[in-house]
């Protein structure tokens, strides 16, 4: 359990970026939605704050009746399994508007994942398929770079370290003027703050806000990509290594699956796995002060 980070009470709105179809088909998967993992994180380091959930991928998306942007201290964008760069596509589209109108208004986002992907976009920087496929479950020995030695994403981070993740693109360009803060052989851009003005999208490609518990239930739900795309030989290996994700994520002290699976405290200790969440939170409340 983590200090709860000292704040006003603050007002969040939680952007979920899955359509409706992916939704449900969590719920039939056994998967946790990832607005209910932000939720989780939030009433552990921001007891007393609000917060709201819009789904922007649906046809119907507004902003919560009788709420402004203005009205909200901080966005928090969920990931998603749509493409960033079709942006034809009905479901993205109000996504880049919605992203471009809050760093506009100079709004303070937070995002994993697809979030990086959006805001580097947004900006003019460039996402495509990553030519080594899917990272996925664990991204290995994340690099921070030597920007985020004065960046305060990372103030309390690990120089090296592990974090759950799950994703087929990657941003191959961030835009012009953004640093980048952390890095490793599988996907070169893992972490960076995209300013717009006065607007910061604080973004990761990989997900603080995952537990193993959870990591294990996403990687059980995508077993038939994972053996296509070759990453397992068959689903019964995808259930094996996902339960004994959840055994461990049950009982952390067990060294044989701690050794077997590779995770150390960098994934099992909230302290260090959602550090950059932490921060974030705290970038909001210099911003009021």
């Amino acid at each position: 359990m983590t200090s709860p980070t000292t704040l006003a009470p603050h007002r969040f709105l939680i952007v979920n970026c899955y359509p409706a179809a992916s939704r449900e088909n969590f719920d039939r998967s056994d998967v946790g939605h990832p607005h209910d993992l932000f939720r989780d994180v939030l009433r552990r380091e921001a007891p007393n704050a609000t917060t709201e959930i819009v789904f922007i991928a649906d046809p119907d998306f507004a902003l919560p009746p009788g709420t402004t942007i203005g009205d909200f201290d901080g966005f928090i964008w969920t990931g998603s399994d749509l493409t960033v760069y079709k942006t034809d596509d009905p479901r993205v589209a109000p996504q880049i508007t919605f992203a471009k109108q809050l760093m506009e208004a100079g709004a303070v986002c937070w995002g994993s994942c697809w979030g990086i992907q959006l805001a580097s976009l947004v900006a003019g920087g460039e996402v495509a398929a990553n030519p080594r496929g899917r990272e996925w479950g664990i991204a290995r020995d994340i690099r921070l770079t030597d920007a985020a030695r004065t960046a305060p994403m990372h103030v309390g981070k690990p120089e090296r370290f592990d974090a759950f993740i799950m994703h087929l693109d990657e941003v191959v360009r961030l835009p012009d003027g953004t640093p980048l803060l952390a890095t490793n052989e599988f996907s070169h851009v893992q972490a960076a703050i995209v300013e717009v003005g006065d607007g910061a999208f604080w973004a990761t490609q990989y997900h603080p806000e995952y537990t193993l518990h959870e990591m294990g239930r996403l990687i059980a739900a995508r077993a038939k990509p994972l053996v296509r795309e070759g990453i397992f030989p068959d689903e019964e290996a995808v259930a094996t290594y996902a339960a004994k994700m959840k055994a461990l994520a049950a009982d952390p002290g067990r060294t044989d699956l701690r050794a077997e699976l590779h995770v150390n405290d960098d994934l099992l200790d909230p302290r260090i796995r959602e550090v950059e969440l932490r921060n974030w939170l705290r970038s909001i409340d210099a911003r009021r002060g």
